[in-house]
């Protein structure tokens, strides 16, 4: 099973459309109105006849999918409710997704740390509308990942098994601070709560290295190829995979803790199917690893 682990689904039928909740997600990502990034995603189409269970309104997307060899996306959410007043997309959106085609979507819940509320947010998300984990975003939601405001967060997911996905490393937006997201900010987490699976995301870009020390010195620690090339895809994950980590890291210590991400809708699909490794090990990063960081590993 392929499992792209980094999913933003703001374009997606079931998100609002309407032009105030569009200005917002432009808004928080300090986008102009014509960037790509900011319109609806084509999700209809003629009937794709893939494995998308006959839903009209992601015929696009699934053969989209299907030509690319995924079989399922982790769908991540952003609560900014008190820093910016509102969701980027809704735990109930993410909830509505995967209710379309649960057999193509996984959904993650987020909840702003900052709220009253935090934890009954997350009691509704994991235990009546089925999320699978957290998203969080320290440097969107400024706060750092060890500050003792979140261990009742921490708890919460180790209460109800599910994993987290970190923002970690390079933000783009000038209000998006990125000392709350740098990898080592993270140990402290990794430490404390050794059974709560993270995945510091991006590779923790531009601290690559400091990422791949702490997968490999914490076990419960993973990362994802969800990484904006500022090179060419194929040029810039040969650089990381070889240069940034030695030649053979990847192949001999890191293999069970690397993750497929796209950050789609962005896609770099062929910058990771061009670098050469094991089949073995081609197979953990792209649907394996995830598996086992879910908790959906078969024993």
């Amino acid at each position: 099973m392929v499992i792209d682990v980094h999913v933003h689904p703001n374009g997606y039928p079931q998100v609002a459309q309407d032009p105030a909740s569009r200005a917002f997600r432009d808004r928080v990502f300090q986008r102009r109105p014509q960037d790509a990034l900011s319109a609806p995603i084509a999700m209809t189409g003629k009937p794709s006849g893939g494995n998308g269970g006959g839903n009209k309104n992601f015929d696009v997307l699934f053969t989209r999918m299907d030509h690319e060899g995924i079989d399922r996306f982790v769908l991540l959410p952003m609560d900014l409710t008190t820093r910016y007043g509102g969701w980027v997309v809704s735990n109930d959106e993410i909830e509505q997704i995967v209710a379309a085609a649960p057999n193509r979507f996984i959904g993650f819940a987020s909840v702003d740390p900052y709220r009253p509320d935090a934890l009954e947010v997350l009691d509704h998300a994991f235990k009546n509308q089925k999320l699978a984990g957290l998203k969080l975003h320290p440097s969107k939601q400024a706060f750092y990942p060890d500050d003792p405001m979140m261990d009742a967060i921490y708890k919460k997911c180790l209460e109800y098994n599910k994993p987290i996905m970190f923002h970690a490393g390079m933000s783009w937006e000038p209000d998006c601070l990125i000392k709350y997201s740098r990898p080592v900010n993270f140990e402290g987490v990794a430490v404390k709560y050794p059974e709560l699976r993270i995945c510091l995301a991006h590779f923790g870009w531009p601290w690559a290295v400091e990422t791949a020390m702490l997968c490999l010195k914490y076990p419960n620690v993973y990362t994802d190829t969800a990484i904006v090339p500022i090179d060419s895809p194929e040029v810039f994950f040969r650089h990381i995979f070889t240069r940034e980590w030695g030649p053979t890291w990847f192949e001999h210590n890191f293999a069970d803790k690397v993750m497929y991400g796209s950050d789609n809708p962005r896609n770099h699909t062929h910058g990771i199917e061009k670098l050469e490794m094991r089949p073995d090990t081609r197979a953990k990063l792209m649907g394996g690893n995830a598996l086992k960081w879910l908790g959906m590993e078969v024993k």
